[in-house]
């Protein structure tokens, strides 16, 4: 629900970078599903391995270069494989990535409970609502589609001008 959120919400001016073996137990996709989707607000990398060295690569572009106010980006992951790697990717860029943490995670935490009561310590509790309404995959994977779905229209390219040629 919270990627969801961050998607429908905010698919304009940030991207969830969604690790495809978690897109597809969060959503129900398809292993093949939305491999070719161009929608910027939701990248789909084959594994956490690639979704962290987009973000890692991402973020070290936009410090070396001095970018600021560019998109807002937010991990969601099961991160027991790469615990370490993630602490250090929010550390080195504090700001720069939210995430969104499936799983044992050793920092602070938000936990949902499953009449979907957030329980969170006050520094996260700002940024979340009090309780996560429960979804199907079924219903996530709709949403998910729908919201994708809006961003592409609003997202349609402007009419080409054809430039006419006078004769004389």
């Amino acid at each position: 629900m919270l990627a969801l959120t961050a998607l429908d919400e905010h698919g304009d001016d940030s991207l969830v970078v969604i690790p495809r073996a978690d897109a597809t137990a969060l959503f129900g996709l398809a292993e093949d599903e939305l491999l070719d989707d161009n929608t910027a607000g939701l990248f789909i990398p084959g594994n956490l391995d690639a979704a962290l060295a987009y973000l890692e690569t991402e973020l070290a572009i936009r410090e070396n270069t001095g970018v600021t106010g560019a998109r807002r980006l937010l991990l969601v992951a099961d991160c027991a494989q790469e615990t370490d790697r993630i602490q250090a990717l929010l550390a080195r860029h504090p700001g720069g990535v939210s995430a969104i943490l499936l799983g044992p995670w050793p920092g602070e935490q938000a936990t949902i409970d499953d009449n979907g009561l957030v329980n969170a310590p006050p520094m996260l509790a700002s940024n979340l609502p009090d309780r996560v309404p429960a979804l199907s995959r079924v219903e996530a994977r709709d949403r998910l589609l729908a919201a994708l779905e809006r961003h592409r229209e609003t997202k349609k390219p402007s009419p080409r001008r054809r430039s006419s040629s006078r004769r004389p």
